[in-house]
């Protein structure tokens, strides 16, 4: 008896000890940055399992504890014959084994080797059996974790594309653990207030899914400052949209951007504010390639300060333009198609253009002797419409031809 005692205690120890270990792998796995996806649920699956196969193993000891006392309790029948002629009842002996199992003290029990995990299991142990599916402890993609998590499945619906936040691990990670109740619908309301559609919030924290874990009055803040400076809500929501991380930025910084153009450009408050609310990225993009592309028009390209401004105010895209792409356009336009500065000027369009679709036209419009680009002259081509109409009603209304025609030619080049 004893020695049952304590290999009943080994096995009950060991099953506690491995259901333990597998608690703590599922909660406290981290992933490796750049490389998988880390889960922070909890270890509910593995331990439902552990627990039935605890209850199993209890009810296989009480079967073996049962055969064993009724030996005992036979052998002890024959020898004591002469004490008692009379032998207890089946019901007694479940008592009597029942009172034994409760009275045991867990210290005795300490020798014995694991229950083996291939023991069959009887039809109706299987029923009893709580089967859920298991969280993968790391993975490389946020879809494992949805039929898990109501935070995911809630940014799915809104339209959010986890395919692409699940390329940054750590976006993903953030994700996961949060609750959409207590952090993000908060952050939701929010962006509505501030004018977002339902179908806009997908596009937006696609891109700017770091705004959870931005604090919501910095965020307030943020606002009102850009409504200190006269922005109107309406021109917030279209900047917001347009440029998902402005939010992301400090007062501070939003201020000194603001301040940039105002000074570098010679501008007043207002055509500002105009500027950025057309093109809200140059509050959030790198001061560096603009500044160069504001020396390569004036030292390079040998635009005054005035016409500078004049451009940009127009196309402010010129701005953030390729600076190998700003100095190809105007060489061919100035050069060979012998546009000078003060025409270009009035189109800066043609900065906003491919460089192979000015010359595929030009080459064209040269070959049927009508580039001409001059508003002095007559029968001039208009370089904003030059630029800006598809190629059927460019060949209708300033080259004179059909499509096929123009078609014909650019095999020829």
């Amino acid at each position: 008896m004893a020695l049952l005692a304590q290999q009943l205690s080994r096995w009950f120890n060991s099953v506690k000890l491995n259901s333990f270990i597998k608690a703590t792998q599922v909660t406290k796995h981290s992933a490796r940055p750049g490389k998988t996806l880390m889960t922070g649920f909890s270890a509910q699956a593995l331990l439902s399992f552990d627990t039935c196969f605890l209850q199993r193993g209890i009810k296989t000891y009480r079967t073996l504890f049962s055969c064993s006392s009724f030996h005992s309790a036979s052998t002890n029948r024959k020898k004591s014959t002469a004490k008692s002629t009379l032998l207890p009842s089946v019901s007694e002996q479940q008592e009597k084994i029942l009172s034994l199992e409760s009275e045991l003290p867990l210290e005795e029990l300490d020798d014995l080797p694991p229950l083996s995990p291939l023991q069959s299991v009887s039809e109706e142990e299987a029923i009893q059996i709580a089967a859920y599916p298991l969280l993968p402890l790391s993975s490389f993609t946020l879809a494992d974790y949805i039929d898990h998590s109501k935070t995911l499945q809630k940014l799915v619906q809104l339209g959010v594309d986890l395919s692409k936040i699940e390329k940054h691990p750590d976006a993903a990670n953030l994700l996961l653990r949060l609750d959409f109740e207590k952090h993000i619908k908060q952050i939701l309301l929010f962006l509505k207030d501030l004018g977002l559609e339902d179908n806009q919030l997908g596009p937006f924290l696609t891109k700017n899914y770091a705004i959870f874990s931005e604090d919501l009055e910095n965020l307030k803040t943020r606002v009102a400052f850009l409504q200190s400076k006269k922005f109107s809500k309406t021109d917030i929501a279209r900047m917001v949209k347009n440029a998902p991380f402005l939010l992301s930025f400090s007062v501070e910084r939003l201020d000194n951007r603001l301040g940039f153009f105002q000074k570098e450009l010679e501008l007043n408050v207002q055509k500002t504010r105009d500027l950025v609310v057309r093109l809200p990225r140059l509050l959030t993009g790198s001061l560096e390639p603009m500044k160069e592309n504001l020396k390569v028009y004036h030292l390079e390209l040998g635009f005054k300060h005035n016409e500078i401004q004049h451009m940009v105010i127009k196309i402010p895209k010129m701005l953030t333009a390729n600076k190998r792409k700003l100095t190809d356009t105007f060489d061919y336009v100035h050069n060979v198609m012998n546009i000078p500065h003060h025409i270009i000027v009035k189109f800066p369009q043609l900065f906003n253009t491919r460089v192979f679709k000015i010359k595929e036209r030009h080459l064209f419009l040269a070959y049927l002797g009508r580039a001409q680009y001059d508003p002095a002259k007559p029968n001039y081509v208009s370089l904003d419409k030059f630029v800006s109409f598809p190629d059927k009603i460019f060949c209708k209304e300033i080259a004179k031809a059909s499509v096929n025609d123009f078609e014909k030619f650019l095999k020829t080049l």
